[in-house]
Protein backbone atom coordinates (compact mmCIF):
# COMPACT_ATOMS: atom_id res chain seq x y z
CA UNK A 1 0.00 0.00 0.00
CA UNK A 2 1.88 3.02 -1.59
CA UNK A 3 -0.24 5.09 -2.85
CA UNK A 4 -2.85 7.91 -0.94
CA UNK A 5 -4.76 10.58 -2.12
CA UNK A 6 -5.50 13.95 0.00
CA UNK A 7 -8.03 16.16 -0.87
CA UNK A 8 -7.46 19.56 -0.31
CA UNK A 9 -4.36 21.74 -1.22
CA UNK A 10 -4.93 23.99 1.93
CA UNK A 11 -2.73 23.89 5.61
CA UNK A 12 -4.31 20.25 6.55
CA UNK A 13 -4.05 18.94 3.26
CA UNK A 14 -0.39 19.99 2.21
CA UNK A 15 0.97 19.03 5.10
CA UNK A 16 -0.73 15.51 5.25
CA UNK A 17 0.68 15.47 1.91
CA UNK A 18 4.23 16.14 2.28
CA UNK A 19 4.23 13.68 5.60
CA UNK A 20 3.21 11.31 3.86
CA UNK A 21 5.79 11.48 0.43
CA UNK A 22 9.01 12.11 2.61
CA UNK A 23 7.81 8.64 4.14
CA UNK A 24 7.95 6.87 0.61
CA UNK A 25 4.58 7.23 -0.29
CA UNK A 26 3.08 8.16 -3.56
CA UNK A 27 0.58 11.15 -2.64
CA UNK A 28 -1.98 12.11 -5.43
CA UNK A 29 -2.65 15.30 -4.10
CA UNK A 30 -6.54 16.73 -5.36
CA UNK A 31 -7.61 20.18 -5.15
CA UNK A 32 -10.79 22.16 -7.68
CA UNK A 33 -8.12 24.56 -7.83
CA UNK A 34 -5.03 24.50 -9.84
CA UNK A 35 -3.61 27.83 -8.05
CA UNK A 36 -4.61 25.87 -4.50
CA UNK A 37 -2.34 23.13 -5.24
CA UNK A 38 0.54 25.45 -7.07
CA UNK A 39 0.25 27.66 -3.87
CA UNK A 40 0.14 24.07 -1.86
CA UNK A 41 3.60 22.58 -3.53
CA UNK A 42 5.05 25.44 -2.84
CA UNK A 43 4.49 25.80 1.22
CA UNK A 44 5.51 22.08 0.86
CA UNK A 45 8.68 23.10 -0.92
CA UNK A 46 9.28 25.55 1.30
CA UNK A 47 9.00 23.81 4.58
CA UNK A 48 11.19 21.19 3.11
CA UNK A 49 13.89 23.95 2.57
CA UNK A 50 13.34 24.86 6.13
CA UNK A 51 14.41 20.72 7.11
CA UNK A 52 17.40 20.92 4.67
CA UNK A 53 18.89 23.72 6.58
CA UNK A 54 18.19 22.72 10.07
CA UNK A 55 19.88 19.62 8.65
CA UNK A 56 17.15 17.02 9.63
CA UNK A 57 16.85 16.09 5.92
CA UNK A 58 19.55 16.30 2.92
CA UNK A 59 18.68 18.10 -0.35
CA UNK A 60 17.97 14.62 -1.88
CA UNK A 61 15.44 13.80 0.58
CA UNK A 62 14.01 16.87 -0.14
CA UNK A 63 13.79 16.48 -4.03
CA UNK A 64 12.49 12.41 -3.34
CA UNK A 65 10.04 14.32 -1.29
CA UNK A 66 8.45 16.11 -3.60
CA UNK A 67 8.80 13.53 -6.84
CA UNK A 68 6.54 11.26 -4.85
CA UNK A 69 3.54 14.17 -4.79
CA UNK A 70 1.25 14.43 -7.94
CA UNK A 71 -1.59 16.97 -8.77
CA UNK A 72 -4.98 16.34 -9.68
CA UNK A 73 -7.71 19.25 -10.17
CA UNK A 74 -10.20 15.73 -10.83
CA UNK A 75 -11.20 13.86 -8.29
CA UNK A 76 -12.01 11.01 -9.88
CA UNK A 77 -8.76 11.10 -11.76
CA UNK A 78 -6.86 11.49 -8.65
CA UNK A 79 -8.20 8.48 -6.69
CA UNK A 80 -8.25 6.06 -9.11
CA UNK A 81 -5.24 3.76 -7.54
CA UNK A 82 -5.74 5.00 -3.98
CA UNK A 83 -5.86 2.46 -1.23
CA UNK A 84 -6.72 5.45 1.02
CA UNK A 85 -8.58 8.66 0.47
CA UNK A 86 -8.09 11.43 2.98
CA UNK A 87 -10.09 14.67 3.07
CA UNK A 88 -8.85 17.54 3.96
CA UNK A 89 -11.20 20.24 2.56
CA UNK A 90 -12.85 23.00 4.78
CA UNK A 91 -14.39 22.00 7.97
CA UNK A 92 -17.89 22.38 6.48
CA UNK A 93 -20.27 19.19 7.06
CA UNK A 94 -22.27 20.09 3.68
CA UNK A 95 -19.07 19.96 1.86
CA UNK A 96 -17.59 16.81 3.79
CA UNK A 97 -20.27 14.74 2.90
CA UNK A 98 -20.86 16.10 -1.19
CA UNK A 99 -17.20 15.02 -1.40
CA UNK A 100 -17.88 11.23 0.44
CA UNK A 101 -20.87 10.81 -1.62
CA UNK A 102 -18.60 11.48 -5.23
CA UNK A 103 -15.69 9.59 -3.65
CA UNK A 104 -17.92 6.37 -2.62
CA UNK A 105 -18.90 6.45 -6.78
CA UNK A 106 -15.50 6.95 -7.79
CA UNK A 107 -13.16 4.92 -5.89
CA UNK A 108 -12.44 1.12 -6.40
CA UNK A 109 -14.64 -0.56 -3.57
CA UNK A 110 -11.67 -1.65 -0.90
CA UNK A 111 -10.86 1.72 -0.97
CA UNK A 112 -10.79 3.34 2.84
CA UNK A 113 -11.94 6.68 2.96
CA UNK A 114 -10.68 8.85 5.64
CA UNK A 115 -11.41 12.39 7.11
CA UNK A 116 -9.47 15.01 8.52
CA UNK A 117 -12.42 16.62 10.05
CA UNK A 118 -11.73 18.08 14.12
CA UNK A 119 -15.15 18.21 15.15
CA UNK A 120 -18.09 17.02 12.68
CA UNK A 121 -19.39 13.16 13.21
CA UNK A 122 -17.64 9.99 11.27
CA UNK A 123 -20.98 8.66 11.24
CA UNK A 124 -22.79 11.32 9.83
CA UNK A 125 -20.14 11.31 7.11
CA UNK A 126 -19.84 7.41 6.66
CA UNK A 127 -24.02 7.36 6.56
CA UNK A 128 -24.13 9.42 2.46
CA UNK A 129 -21.94 6.69 1.79
CA UNK A 130 -22.07 2.76 0.76
CA UNK A 131 -19.56 1.50 2.42
CA UNK A 132 -20.11 3.01 6.07
CA UNK A 133 -17.39 0.35 7.57
CA UNK A 134 -14.14 1.88 5.64
CA UNK A 135 -14.88 5.33 6.65
CA UNK A 136 -13.07 6.73 9.44
CA UNK A 137 -11.42 9.48 10.95
CA UNK A 138 -7.89 11.06 10.69
CA UNK A 139 -7.49 13.73 13.18
CA UNK A 140 -3.93 15.45 12.03
CA UNK A 141 -2.16 18.66 13.67
CA UNK A 142 -1.09 21.27 12.46
CA UNK A 143 1.71 21.77 11.78
CA UNK A 144 1.13 18.31 10.65
CA UNK A 145 5.09 17.70 9.70
CA UNK A 146 5.99 18.87 12.86
CA UNK A 147 3.31 17.49 15.05
CA UNK A 148 2.92 13.52 16.64
CA UNK A 149 -0.89 13.20 17.19
CA UNK A 150 -2.97 11.44 15.41
CA UNK A 151 -6.41 11.34 16.65
CA UNK A 152 -7.90 8.41 14.71
CA UNK A 153 -11.82 8.39 15.39
CA UNK A 154 -14.23 5.53 14.81
CA UNK A 155 -17.07 5.88 13.63
CA UNK A 156 -20.73 3.69 14.41
CA UNK A 157 -19.78 1.37 11.65
CA UNK A 158 -16.05 1.48 11.39
CA UNK A 159 -14.81 -1.99 11.25
CA UNK A 160 -11.96 -3.33 13.40
CA UNK A 161 -9.93 -3.95 10.33
CA UNK A 162 -10.26 -0.61 9.14
CA UNK A 163 -9.01 0.96 12.44
CA UNK A 164 -6.22 -1.26 12.89
CA UNK A 165 -4.67 -0.71 9.51
CA UNK A 166 -5.25 3.27 9.81
CA UNK A 167 -3.53 2.81 13.76
CA UNK A 168 -1.08 0.94 11.73
CA UNK A 169 -0.54 3.72 9.14
CA UNK A 170 -0.48 6.49 11.35
CA UNK A 171 2.95 4.37 13.23
CA UNK A 172 4.29 3.91 9.95
CA UNK A 173 4.70 7.89 9.13
CA UNK A 174 6.17 8.58 12.63
CA UNK A 175 3.17 9.55 14.36
CA UNK A 176 1.19 8.79 17.41
CA UNK A 177 -2.00 7.56 17.25
CA UNK A 178 -4.92 7.71 19.63
CA UNK A 179 -8.18 5.81 19.37
CA UNK A 180 -11.25 7.92 20.15
CA UNK A 181 -15.02 7.01 19.84
CA UNK A 182 -17.29 9.74 17.81
CA UNK A 183 -18.95 12.55 19.50
CA UNK A 184 -18.84 16.23 18.74
CA UNK A 185 -15.04 17.59 19.38
CA UNK A 186 -13.58 14.16 19.83
CA UNK A 187 -11.29 14.43 22.39
CA UNK A 188 -8.82 17.52 21.44
CA UNK A 189 -11.44 19.97 20.84
CA UNK A 190 -13.86 18.88 23.20
CA UNK A 191 -11.19 19.88 25.22
CA UNK A 192 -9.23 22.37 23.63
CA UNK A 193 -12.76 24.74 22.49
CA UNK A 194 -14.25 25.54 26.08
CA UNK A 195 -10.58 26.46 27.07
CA UNK A 196 -10.15 28.88 24.02
CA UNK A 197 -14.11 30.13 24.56
CA UNK A 198 -13.21 31.18 28.15
CA UNK A 199 -10.38 32.68 27.69
CA UNK A 200 -12.27 35.15 24.94
CA UNK A 201 -15.44 35.68 27.88
CA UNK A 202 -12.77 36.33 30.17
CA UNK A 203 -11.53 39.77 27.45
CA UNK A 204 -15.22 40.07 26.69
CA UNK A 205 -16.01 40.81 30.46
CA UNK A 206 -12.95 42.52 30.71
CA UNK A 207 -11.21 40.62 33.61
CA UNK A 208 -8.10 41.22 31.47
CA UNK A 209 -6.46 42.12 28.55
CA UNK A 210 -4.88 39.96 25.47
CA UNK A 211 -1.46 39.74 26.90
CA UNK A 212 -2.32 39.35 30.33
CA UNK A 213 -4.67 36.32 29.72
CA UNK A 214 -2.13 35.19 27.58
CA UNK A 215 1.03 35.86 29.51
CA UNK A 216 -1.68 33.70 32.60
CA UNK A 217 -1.73 30.76 30.43
CA UNK A 218 1.79 30.47 28.96
CA UNK A 219 3.69 31.52 32.43
CA UNK A 220 1.49 29.51 35.15
CA UNK A 221 -0.11 26.31 33.23
CA UNK A 222 3.25 25.92 31.32
CA UNK A 223 1.31 26.46 27.84
CA UNK A 224 3.97 27.12 24.70
CA UNK A 225 1.36 29.71 23.43
CA UNK A 226 -1.43 31.60 25.11
CA UNK A 227 -5.03 30.63 24.47
CA UNK A 228 -5.84 34.05 22.26
CA UNK A 229 -2.65 33.42 20.63
CA UNK A 230 -3.74 30.09 19.59
CA UNK A 231 -6.78 30.77 18.59
CA UNK A 232 -5.54 33.05 16.13
CA UNK A 233 -3.30 30.22 15.25
CA UNK A 234 -6.18 28.03 14.28
CA UNK A 235 -8.46 30.74 12.64
CA UNK A 236 -11.05 32.40 14.96
CA UNK A 237 -13.80 30.89 12.33
CA UNK A 238 -12.29 27.38 12.53
CA UNK A 239 -12.66 28.08 16.45
CA UNK A 240 -16.34 29.46 16.22
CA UNK A 241 -17.25 26.38 13.54
CA UNK A 242 -16.26 23.71 16.15
CA UNK A 243 -17.98 25.38 18.53
CA UNK A 244 -21.20 26.03 16.73
CA UNK A 245 -20.45 21.98 15.97
CA UNK A 246 -20.53 21.11 19.85
CA UNK A 247 -23.10 22.75 21.01
CA UNK A 248 -25.46 21.85 18.11
CA UNK A 249 -24.17 18.31 19.04
CA UNK A 250 -24.76 18.06 22.77
CA UNK A 251 -27.17 21.10 23.25
CA UNK A 252 -24.98 22.31 26.03
CA UNK A 253 -24.82 26.03 26.80
CA UNK A 254 -21.08 25.56 27.92
CA UNK A 255 -20.43 25.26 24.08
CA UNK A 256 -22.12 28.19 23.15
CA UNK A 257 -19.55 30.62 21.47
CA UNK A 258 -18.86 34.55 22.89
CA UNK A 259 -20.03 36.89 21.47
CA UNK A 260 -17.06 38.93 21.04
CA UNK A 261 -15.51 35.80 18.72
CA UNK A 262 -18.94 35.76 16.27
CA UNK A 263 -18.23 38.98 16.03
CA UNK A 264 -15.18 39.59 15.02
CA UNK A 265 -15.59 36.04 12.22
CA UNK A 266 -18.80 38.35 11.06
CA UNK A 267 -16.56 40.99 10.82
CA UNK A 268 -13.60 39.34 8.81
CA UNK A 269 -10.95 39.28 12.07
CA UNK A 270 -10.00 35.27 11.90
CA UNK A 271 -6.45 35.91 12.97
CA UNK A 272 -2.95 35.04 11.33
CA UNK A 273 -5.05 33.94 7.90
CA UNK A 274 -6.22 37.46 7.80
CA UNK A 275 -3.82 39.71 9.11
CA UNK A 276 -5.50 40.69 12.30
CA UNK A 277 -7.22 38.88 15.31
CA UNK A 278 -6.57 39.10 19.20
CA UNK A 279 -3.31 40.51 18.05
CA UNK A 280 -2.42 42.69 14.91
CA UNK A 281 -0.18 40.31 12.27
CA UNK A 282 0.42 43.63 9.80
CA UNK A 283 4.26 43.07 10.22
CA UNK A 284 4.42 39.55 10.11
CA UNK A 285 2.80 35.86 11.50
CA UNK A 286 5.14 36.17 14.61
CA UNK A 287 3.90 39.18 16.55
CA UNK A 288 2.81 39.59 20.05
CA UNK A 289 1.56 43.21 19.02
CA UNK A 290 -2.08 43.39 20.57
CA UNK A 291 -4.71 44.53 18.04
CA UNK A 292 -6.00 48.16 18.21
CA UNK A 293 -9.22 46.52 19.35
CA UNK A 294 -7.85 45.36 22.47
CA UNK A 295 -5.20 48.38 23.40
Amino acid sequence: MKNIAVIGAGTMGNGIAHNFAQFNYNVQLIDISQLALEKGIATISKNLDRMVAKEKISEADKVKTLANITTFTSIKDGVKNATLVIEAATENAILKTKIFKELDEVCPEDTILATNTSSISITQIAAVTNRPDKVIGMHFMNPVPIMKLVEIIRGYNTSDEVMKFTVNLSKEINKIPVQVNDYPGFVANRILMPMINEAIETLYNGVAGVTEIDTVMKLGMAHPMGPLQLADFIGLDVCLSILNVMHDGFKNPKYAPCPLLVNMVMAGKLGIKSGEGFYDYSKGKKSDTVAKMFR
